[in-house]
């Protein structure tokens, strides 16, 4: 029986002194609490008995990109992609980049000998017994002017303008590759991209009609006859800058190149003579092109000689040598109601401009 503060039933089980704890023996640590899951039954759980007590949440993903990361990833590459675009596309482009360029307008006129053209072995004697006796030596010959700002240019572009001339003055006349190797590539890099069609369809179809000869763009040699006996061609010229208007710069240049050669076949001991380019260059540049550093050559006027005037000396120059004379041709025909056509030009060599013997 039980004592008399004790109840009917007996001690509560769990209260002190009340009947075998079978937990008394058991120590929950802090490690065993944080590892314990809470299970809470639903209503729908507690009518049914054998319902599992707690509905499991699926595992959380890992190691892919949240719908967050994606979005954020999708954000930038627009962004870039529209910074790429509108960089390509420069909207701040001046208007009159878009306009087409003005075509080239060249005038090629070989100049041919009254006579034999002089020549000897020795290159030094030829050059100072002929008007290029002071002329300067390769890219010394074409040093750049004093320049000043214009109303709407400023000096450096005034600079920029003169040093780009002067750099399609030394790949189109003075670059070797050019001039024997048939390079083209250094001289179209500098065009204005609105005169790539009419220079490429100049070397693809080369014509003597004022717009397709590629000795306007360029000073080149047949390989097969010729090749130069030094390659320090002897320059003297001018350059001005001028400021065409509010947009445009222009640049003239008047140069004279004499170019020592001999025959392609013949070796170093073989005479060798004299052969004179004189061109006559405009460029215009508007603020694009100052930026770019290329030009767009207008007008070329190219005297050469010594040169027959019965060969072709649109496409490439075919000088004559130590010795040889000019054939004697009779003028070309023209016909002035033609059209697309320019006249075939030729004068006589001046025997004060052939070095002396």
């Amino acid at each position: 029986m039980g004592g008399p503060s004790d109840p009917p039933e007996g001690t509560p089980e769990g209260a002190p002194g009340g009947g075998e704890d079978e937990y008394r023996s058991v120590v929950f640590d802090e490690s065993f609490v944080r590892a314990a899951r809470l299970q809470e039954y639903s209503a729908e759980q507690r009518i049914t008995d054998h319902a599992p007590a707690v509905r499991r949440r699926p595992p959380r993903r890992r190691g892919g990109l949240t719908r967050q990361a994606l979005v954020l990833v999708l954000l930038i590459a627009v962004a870039f992609g529209t910074a790429v675009y509108m960089g390509l596309r420069h909207p701040y482009r001046n208007p009159a980049a878009d306009e087409p360029a003005e075509p080239l307008r060249m005038t090629v006129i070989p100049l041919a000998p009254r006579g034999e053209v002089p020549g000897t072995a020795d290159v030094e004697r030829l050059y100072a017994h002929s008007p290029a006796a002071r002329f300067r030596p390769g890219a010394e010959g074409v040093p750049l002017p004093a320049s000043r700002r214009t109303a709407h240019f400023s000096d450096g572009q005034v600079v920029t303008a003169l040093l780009t001339a002067k750099d399609y003055l030394v790949r189109s006349a003075l670059d070797p590759g050019v001039l024997t190797g048939g390079e083209t590539r250094p001289v179209r890099a500098l065009l204005d991209p609105g005169q790539l069609d009419q220079f490429d369809r100049s070397l693809d179809r080369p014509a003597a009609d004022g717009r397709h000869a590629p000795t306007g763009w360029l000073v080149r040699f047949d390989p097969a006859r010729v090749r130069l006996a030094d390659r320090e061609i002897r320059v003297q010229g001018t350059m001005q800058a001028t400021e065409n208007d509010s947009s445009t710069l222009e640049v003239t240049t008047d140069h004279t190149f004499v170019y020592a050669l001999r025959p392609a076949d013949a070796g170093p001991d073989a005479e060798a003579s004299l052969f004179t380019v004189r061109r006559e260059l405009r460029f215009r540049f508007d603020r694009d092109d100052l930026r770019l550093r290329q030009a767009e050559l207008v007008v070329a006027q190219v005297q050469a000689g010594p040169l027959s005037c019965a060969e072709d000396s649109a496409a490439r120059l075919r000088p004559l040598l130590a010795g040889q004379k000019a054939k004697e041709t009779t003028p070309t025909v023209t016909d002035p109601y033609a059209t697309g056509s320019a006249p075939a030009l030729c004068g006589a060599l001046a025997p004060g401009a052939q070095p002396t013997p």
